[in-house]
């Protein structure tokens, strides 16, 4: 899966190890470089399906937030991204072909979405 973001704290993580472990410390670089690296070997987001299974637990935030994907890192962060759409995605109705026709994303932030 193709992997970006315009975040310049995420874009030294994706530069190398030794500035994500600067940005975000030695344990939380380990998970986050963990999540990338799953990210980029993934063909497409179907891969994390269904919702909150893994290690990843990736599922798709409600609310305000709806679209905006998140994956578990270290408790409580998270790792946000949005799906690159380049197609009209499938409808919702079903997901998991939804899921699978996302093959890019950009990541957003590592957040606390609970707090």
């Amino acid at each position: 899966m193709d992997v970006s973001t315009n975040d310049k704290r995420l874009r030294a993580v994706l530069e190398g190890e030794a500035a994500c472990r600067r940005q975000y410390g030695a344990d939380m670089c380990k998970k986050l470089l963990l999540r990338i690296a799953a990210l980029k070997a993934a063909d497409n987001l179907g891969v994390f399906w269904p919702p909150k299974s893994g290690p990843e637990r990736c599922h798709e935030l409600s609310g305000a937030d709806r679209g905006t994907f998140s994956m578990d890192v270290k408790q409580p962060y998270r790792l946000l991204f949005k799906p690159i759409e380049i197609d009209r995605p499938p409808p919702r109705s079903d997901e998991g072909e939804r899921w699978k026709a996302i093959t890019a994303v950009e990541l957003l932030t590592v957040k606390d979405t609970h707090g």
